[in-house]
């Protein structure tokens, strides 16, 4: 199973992918509430996987990835973001996400996005 970063603003969110990705086997080495905390979190664990929320103080989603993105060009990032922000995943996409999930998601739709990683 894969050691994952959970990163999002939202404290609940962040509870309730654990609560999914936890029973699955999957290992939650590391939480974020910003981007900047992310980026450094990435540097220090180097997670399997990044599960990131777009919208975030300090640093957002979009400019951890492009950070991230310079630290290792094959990480494995997926963004979270609420339904409507269809321009703002395409350009995660353009800058290397290799997923999205939208909000407001069910554990089926996060576990199926998580089978292609």
């Amino acid at each position: 199973m894969k050691n994952i970063l959970l990163v999002d603003d939202a404290l609940f969110m962040r509870y309730a992918l654990r609560l999914m990705l936890e029973p699955m086997g999957h290992n939650i080495v590391g939480e974020a509430s910003n981007g900047r905390d992310a980026v450094n979190l990435f540097k220090r664990v180097k997670p399997d996987l990044v599960l990131m929320d777009i919208t975030m103080p300090e640093l957002d989603g979009l400019g951890a990835l492009k950070e991230i993105m310079l630290i290792d060009a094959t990480a494995k990032v997926i963004m979270i973001s609420a339904m409507g922000r269809e321009l703002i995943i395409r350009e995660a996409i353009l800058l290397g996400a290799k997923g999205f999930i939208v909000k407001p998601f069910v554990e089926k739709t996060v576990l199926k996005v998580l089978e292609k990683m």
